[in-house]
């Protein structure tokens, strides 16, 4: 998988210079001026690119699937005891997670 993406991320790259060297960037509006970039302030700023080249490629963090996974259960829970379990399990590691990078930003661990 990281072999086919590295492959994608050459052609890519390829593509680009090539457009370049035509000329084919030269006067677009905003030339010069820094990208509108989705606000990503609450990831930490030595994870903020990795985070978009995950997202560019169709990947998302770990919290973003479990955060999914507790939208469909909260569909599909009523009165059903089980997926009630699981829900409650999924918030559970979603808060854990938030509250350690919370105290890591704090310096506190």
């Amino acid at each position: 998988m990281i072999r086919a993406v590295t492959a994608l991320l050459y052609l890519a790259e390829r593509k680009i210079e090539e457009a370049i060297a035509r000329g084919e960037f030269d006067d677009l509006p905003g030339q010069g001026r820094p990208l509108a970039l989705d606000d990503d302030a609450l990831i930490p700023e030595d994870l903020r690119v990795a985070y978009r080249i995950l997202k560019n490629a169709g990947y998302v963090p770990p919290e973003v699937v479990t955060l999914r996974e507790i939208a469909e259960l909260e569909r599909l829970a009523c009165g059903d005891a089980r997926a009630a379990r699981k829900l409650s399990l999924l918030k559970a590691r979603i808060d854990a997670r938030y509250y350690d990078r919370a105290l890591a930003r704090l310096g506190r661990r």
